[in-house]
């Protein structure tokens, strides 16, 4: 399953001057409500396992603070003796994982408020008295969050080929850049109000360089985090029993040995099957490898 948390653009200003947290309560948020959700007997009842991946800018290079979650259609039962699967054609339902997400979310950035952690520059910085505070979060509870959860279409692969593609890129790959001239850049859009229609769209480059700076992240912070079943100190063992209960144990070392080249690789960390999500070209390799250091005459 793909399931995509998206926080209001409201808070856009207030991520901007507080990435660090804002985005490490989207990730801890949205894995909460994914796993208490999908534990409630009346949903799943199951121990669900998945791995998430933070973006954060729209198309137009805009400030979109949103995560990809790619979650297994089912999970571990309480006493890991069984594999649970969805009782109905939906894995989860969304209008629920909305109102938790937003209840869950809302929640921890009052007491992110309370403990001092957020700071508040220029048109925000009001926002530092407790009562503006709580009347500027007010409005966020009278409409819903967007929540989006589908099968992936054209299969599972599609999906991990895709977050494949772009998990560890920035906001615009060289593809959709057209042009530079006379001080503009023109790069090309999907507008996805109008049938992912291609578009291109011309900004100063200051302006195209103010909206690619958003999107840097603070040093050292972790944009794919694993949870539930999939967590670090959880998968070693949960991952081969989730294989062993859905009938496909991962191979063994002898077997990956003799495995032939058409063979899908195992994870020496997990042992679950690795697949080649991208191939790139000697060109495209040196392009993303660290500038050579020449030493200086």
């Amino acid at each position: 399953m793909h399931v995509v948390f998206t926080l209001p653009r409201q808070l856009a200003p207030l991520a901007l001057q507080n990435k660090k947290v804002v985005y490490d309560l989207l990730f801890r948020t949205s894995a909460e409500t994914l796993l208490e959700v999908a534990r409630d007997p009346q949903h799943l009842g199951a121990e669900i396992g998945f791995f998430i991946v933070l973006h954060t800018w729209s198309q137009k290079l805009e400030l979109h603070p949103h995560v990809h979650c790619v979650v297994p259609a089912g999970g571990l039962s309480a006493d890991h003796s069984r594999w649970i699967k969805p009782a109905y054609a939906f894995f989860l339902p969304v209008k629920v994982l909305s109102r938790v997400f937003r209840g869950k979310f809302v929640a921890a950035l009052r007491h992110a408020f309370k403990d001092g952690s957020l700071s508040f520059h220029g048109d925000l910085q009001t926002l530092t008295q407790p009562k503006i505070f709580a009347a500027w979060l007010r409005p966020l509870f009278r409409k819903d969050w967007v929540v989006y959860a589908k099968p992936p279409f054209r299969g599972p692969e599609h999906v991990l080929r895709y977050l494949g593609r772009y998990t560890h890129r920035v906001a615009i790959s060289n593809h959709r850049l057209i042009s530079f001239a006379d001080g503009k850049v023109t790069f090309r859009w999907r507008d996805s109000a109008h049938d992912n229609e291609q578009k291109l769209m011309t900004l100063s480059l200051d302006e195209f360089l103010r909206r690619f700076l958003l999107h840097l992240l603070p040093k050292g912070f972790v944009r794919i985090r694993n949870f539930g079943f999939l967590a670090n100190r959880k998968r070693a063992t949960t991952l081969p029993l989730s294989f062993q209960l859905l009938g496909g144990a991962p191979q063994t070392e002898q077997q990956a040995s003799t495995a032939g080249p058409s063979d899908l690789w195992s994870c020496p960390k997990c042992g679950g099957p690795m697949m080649v999500v991208e191939t790139l070209t000697a060109a495209e390799t040196q392009l993303r490898s660290p500038p050579v250091v020449t030493a200086a005459a």
